[in-house]
């Protein structure tokens, strides 16, 4: 029982530390970057067992880390939250298409 009392704060922390828009503990550049490859292989988004296991792989992070990470780059807005509770990734190769502009209208 006195492990989880004291891991609480810790699990606070980070929360904390995600929603301030900072990194979170432990986590290198380096860590970022392969999240944003791995993310950008498996289509962008992160939903189900099928995108977290390649993109575990990749970068030889445990799921609590990728989450993590997927959480603090919501926070940056470098992500954005789905609908159906998954994540996906905004920048690089992942960036949106830019809508086009609406044509003038022609007048005569």
């Amino acid at each position: 029982m006195k492990k989880l009392v004291l891991a609480l704060p810790l699990m606070a922390l980070t929360a904390g530390c995600v929603e301030l828009g900072m990194a979170p503990q432990d986590t290198t550049p380096e860590m970022l970057a392969s999240w944003d490859t791995a993310v950008a292989s498996v289509g962008c988004s992160l939903v189900s067992e099928v995108d977290y296991l390649p993109v575990e792989l990749q970068t030889g992070l445990p799921r609590e880390k990728v989450i993590e990470i997927a959480q603090y780059k919501v926070a940056k807005g470098e992500a954005v939250s789905l609908d159906n509770g998954g994540v996906r990734s905004v920048i690089g190769t992942c960036t949106p298409p830019a809508e086009p502009a609406a044509a003038p209208a022609v007048q005569s």
